[in-house]
């Protein structure tokens, strides 16, 4: 039997993160917990700290919650295991590593130390999955304004076909990879990552690995196609056989690689969203 104090996020899952986090009696009916809001934590690291070292800390959520534990807790230093139980409505960070992992509870220390970090508009932040840059930050923005108004589950792929057709324009692009620039014309994504999968689901660049020793990033370019081209190409990005488009699907891989467009364009953290963004910058902190 396991004693675990569970740590949650009531805004996960559309607001359903408490009631979520509390079926893990039935899942798990031989352990014990006991549940902290994470909203009313105002010290991460001395909260873990003061725990009882009989009391395991069990994190749940989805992406969101796992980012701002990567921002505020050092795993780096930190000398305890900490445990995760997913939950919210887009797991890209589950989808990546539920292969290995299930869906039950394990602990993630593993996959929150020495992650890259992105430098935009001044501010560095952790990145758990990945970098949205182009039409999949403009479905971001566009989800973000229809949650102010609704509490249905936003249809992201709706938003994103309907972007390519009708409201989103591409921009001319430069990758800059270790040292090296690319330049592309008619970018519709240019997205750094540090998992295989972002966007709930999308499987960006499917060679990419959060465990690489070395570190190494992945920047998946869609590019150079009209509407069309572009609106048939890109539903294979679910699958991951986006990539087979050499004609205008092209991945870069290094440590450190600032991608620039020649106008303005949304941009997305892990599903937190900057709007009228020109120039990010992400870098590996592994050797």
């Amino acid at each position: 039997m396991s004693k675990y104090t569970v740590i949650y996020n009531p805004l996960a899952g559309n607001g359903s993160g408490k009631a979520t986090a509390e079926t893990i009696h039935a899942a798990f009916p031989e352990d014990t917990f006991r549940f902290e809001d994470i909203t009313k934590i105002e010290d991460p690291n001395a909260f873990l700290a003061a725990l009882p070292a009989d009391e395991k800390p069990l994190y749940t959520g989805g992406d969101g919650t796992l980012n701002r534990l990567a921002n505020t807790v050092d795993f780096d230093t930190l000398d305890r295991e900490v445990y995760y139980y997913p939950a919210g409505t887009g797991n890209d960070f589950m989808n990546d590593v539920r292969e290995k992992e299930g869906n039950g509870i394990f602990c993630i220390n593993k996959y929150m130390k020495s992650l890259p970090v992105v430098t935009v508009n001044g501010q560095t932040c952790k990145v758990l999955n990945g970098v949205g840059f182009g039409i999949d930050g403009y479905c971001c923005e566009v989800g973000d304004k229809m949650k102010e108004t609704s509490d249905k589950p936003v249809n992201y792929t709706a938003i994103a076909i309907k972007g390519l057709l009708f409201y989103f324009k591409p921009v001319n692009a430069e990758v800059t990879v270790d040292g090296v620039t690319h330049t592309y014309k008619k970018a519709w994504l240019a997205p750094t990552m540090n998992g295989r999968f972002y966007g709930g689901g999308m499987n960006a660049t499917p060679n990419q690995d959060r465990l690489d020793p070395t570190g190494t990033l992945s920047t998946l370019v869609m590019y150079g196609s009209g509407k069309l081209h572009t609106l048939m190409v890109f539903p294979n990005i679910f699958k991951g056989t986006h990539v087979d488009h050499k004609e205008c699907v092209e991945v870069l891989t290094g440590k450190n690689i600032t991608v620039r467009f020649d106008a303005p364009t949304a941009l997305q953290i892990d599903g937190e969203t900057i709007s009228g963004v020109t120039e990010y910058t992400m870098t590996s902190t592994r050797a």
